[in-house]
């Protein structure tokens, strides 16, 4: 047995394994074994040889064309207890919001610098957004990442800022103490805007779930159109659709 073959990171078996299941990209259904080689830069044997193992456990599906991350994967990320509490407590209150609003409904938490979408209601009438349960999007361009900010222990907001606001779009807030002053707003307010930062023609309102120091366990939202939707206007229900969880979640503890 080799020593290295234990070892802690990406030269490991288990993170040469995570290295092929995290090539996947939102968009994609399937890959090639020369492209999943190529993005994880293992030679073509070994990417093979994990592959057969991965598909013993289910956890990837060969297809014609190549392979497609499989269902274990989902079953495993459903028994998560943060994620299954969080979306059992929020999904009548995000029903009841898509039933009022009829835009698309978020229900997000904040993973690092990054919003991790852990439930979303898609609206028929609203536009085609990046978001997805699982995907991930910047905190700092986003609704509900600014809501989870506003909310967050100042060494979370120092440590987005020390990685860089990267503009995703002509309307992404990039200076540090334009971000600061928003989020000290938004704290104020307590809901969250965002005006085509993340997506050109999209707006959004965003309200966090608290815990019961007033630190954010999650964030709740409705986009759509901005041509279309007024966050001003909505924003009361998304704000009580958040106490709501929270009060939830409060209980349950």
């Amino acid at each position: 047995m080799r020593t290295a073959e234990w070892n802690d990171g990406p030269n490991s078996v288990l993170g040469r394994a995570m290295s092929l299941l995290t090539a996947f990209r939102p968009e994609e259904v399937e890959l090639s074994l020369a492209e999943l080689a190529r993005r994880t830069g293992l030679a073509k044997t070994t990417a093979h040889r994990l592959l057969r193992e991965l598909t013993a456990w289910d956890l990837v599906e060969r297809t014609p064309g190549g392979v497609r991350l499989g269902m274990r994967l989902f079953e495993l990320g459903s028994l998560v207890p943060r994620q299954r509490g969080l979306r059992e407590a929020a999904a009548p209150f995000l029903a009841d919001l898509f039933e009022a609003t009829h835009e698309t409904v978020h229900l997000a938490i904040l993973d690092g610098v990054e919003v991790v979408y852990v439930q979303k209601l898609d609206s028929r009438r609203g536009p085609k957004l990046p978001s997805r349960v699982g995907g991930r999007l910047p905190a700092h361009c986003t609704g509900v990442g600014k809501a989870l900010l506003a909310f967050a222990p100042q060494a979370r907001v120092d440590a987005v800022l020390a990685t860089g606001l990267r503009r995703r779009a002509p309307r992404t807030v990039v200076a540090p103490g334009l971000l600061r002053q928003e989020l000290a707003e938004i704290h104020d307010r307590g809901v969250a805007m965002e005006h085509e930062e993340s997506t050109v023609g999209i707006t959004c309102v965003a309200a966090p779930v608290l815990d019961t120091d007033g630190f954010a366990l999650a964030a709740v939202s409705i986009t759509g159109w901005v041509n279309r939707l007024e966050p001003a206007r909505f924003a009361p229900a998304v704000r009580t659709a958040a106490l709501g969880i929270s009060r939830t979640l409060r209980g349950g503890r």
